[in-house]
């Protein structure tokens, strides 16, 4: 089946996670990613890998399936030359070094497009390629303290708190990715290429905007409200079951209380002044939730998970991310053999399905330098057809 971006080529010049990241999403959906490595490879294939000396860690397999590596020192000339007549036949060409270093390497903007006018060029960088912190070297954990987001999680009081993988990262790399689409479907249109600027600080405040514009528009930041949700209410809490697991409840509208009364067998609550409306429920927060916590104390969570879904109540279960694969539904997880020894592995989707076109892997992730005869071979048969 044709995936959607099928016959555009990516010269990704990309490296650990949040470049490669958004070439990994375009490759997903039909996109040929040549991943031009230094002759060290990106960092990210040895990353936490312990006993993996193949170069194929679990970071890395995350946002590589279906690339063809070729290794190249940019220093070198005839290397240089080499990544020269991959990006003259490529559609984007997506690079996360320091601002300025493709200059010094001699791949600007300015020089690119003057000899492939159509490319979609997109840099990823921390605070973005202008401005008095564009020299801040950045990863995800330091934008996740200087965007705010670190000041998001936990309760007021409580020391920072870092969301537990790298949401920076993959945030950036999704910015990333629907930019580079925006830009190709205005080409298609008519449009000549693009420069993309992609900031890990703009693309973090971005998708913060649930708790940013609130204070934008009032001036006030929103409180930490730690494990209540984005109502305030505290029937869209966290509550310990009878078998000691957690379950979260989003209880947010009247009818779906009226249904949490009705199952816990407390109609009274709504009658009750204290609890009759969402404002009520607010101001007596404290005195809802130590009753709602009594009801919940007497079955177990998968239990209360299933009655409470079943009565239109939303709720879930805390899980392992063990667990949240086992619940995931047939098709979520992508399977595909690693390049090292052939044996099966998985990462996960898109997040959707698309018929027809659905997002898939062409293939592993790949070894270091593993395509350079099979791309080096592309080249001279494209240089013949001139």
């Amino acid at each position: 089946m044709t995936r959607p971006l099928a016959g555009i080529r990516i010269a990704d010049f990309s490296h650990v996670m949040a470049g490669p990241y958004a070439s990994h999403l375009l490759g997903l959906l039909g996109a040929e990613v040549i991943k031009i490595e230094p002759k060290s490879g990106d960092n990210f294939r040895t990353y936490g890998a312990g006993d993996q000396p193949d170069g194929l860690s679990p970071a890395f397999i995350a946002a590589n399936a279906g690339k063809k590596s070729i290794a190249l020192d940019l220093k070198d000339e005839a290397d240089r030359r080499i990544a020269r007549d991959i990006i003259e036949r490529a559609d984007v060409l997506l690079e996360n070094f320091r601002p300025g270093v493709i200059e010094r390497l001699g791949f600007s903007y300015a020089e690119v497009s003057s000899f492939n006018p159509g490319i979609i060029f997109c840099s990823v960088s921390g605070y973005g390629q202008d401005g008095p912190h564009r020299d801040w070297p950045a990863i995800d954990n330091i934008v996740q303290a200087t965007s705010g987001m670190m000041m998001l999680s936990g309760g007021e009081g409580d020391p920072p708190m870092r969301v537990g993988f790298p949401i920076v990262d993959t945030l950036t790399g999704q910015a990333a990715a629907t930019a580079i689409l925006s830009a190709l479907f205005q080409r298609e249109r008519g449009g000549a290429g693009a420069y993309i600027d992609v900031s890990m600080l703009d693309a973090s405040l971005a998708f913060m905007t649930s708790a940013l514009t609130p204070y934008l528009t009032t001036g006030r930041p929103m409180p930490r409200m730690g494990n209540t949700g984005y109502s305030g209410l505290p029937t869209a809490s966290l509550f310990t079951a009878g078998d000691g697991r957690q379950l979260s409840l989003g209880v947010v509208q009247p009818r779906q209380f009226a249904a949490l009364a009705s199952l816990l067998n407390r109609e009274d609550w709504l009658d009750d002044p204290r609890y009759a409306t969402t404002a009520a429920q607010r101001s007596n927060f404290d005195a809802l939730h130590v009753e709602i916590s009594r009801e919940i104390l007497k079955r177990d969570a998968a239990v209360w998970e299933r009655l409470m879904s079943e009565a239109g109540i939303p709720c879930g279960m805390v899980r392992r991310v063990d667990e949240a694969v086992a619940l995931a539904r047939k098709g979520s997880m992508l399977e595909l053999a690693s390049s090292a020894d052939g044996a099966p592995v998985a990462i996960p989707g898109l997040g959707f399905r698309m018929t027809p076109g659905d997002p898939g892997a062409s293939g592993p992730p790949p070894r270091l330098d593993e395509h350079r005869e099979e791309i080096m071979e592309w080249l001279r048969g494209a240089a013949l057809s001139r």
